[in-house]
């Protein structure tokens, strides 16, 4: 299976939307642990990188590569 390329500031769309109606979401923190924010309500969310790989189902706007 290939592994989704992602960075600091993307936005991403995950397998299931937040419970505010919203599914785009912003990765703010990268390390072992993946901190994401709603788009919609501003709410975050930390998790593990593994479970977060799982769950992400595209990239909707790459910006972290730019910044970099």
């Amino acid at each position: 299976m290939e592994r989704k390329e992602f960075h600091l500031y993307d936005i991403v769309e995950m397998k299931k939307p937040h419970p505010c109606g919203t599914n785009r979401w912003q990765i703010i923190r990268m390390g072992m642990d993946i901190r994401i924010k709603c788009q919609g309500c501003s709410h975050s969310v930390l998790m593990p990188r593994r479970k977060f790989e799982r769950k992400l189902k595209r990239v909707l706007e790459s910006v972290g590569a730019n910044k970099e």
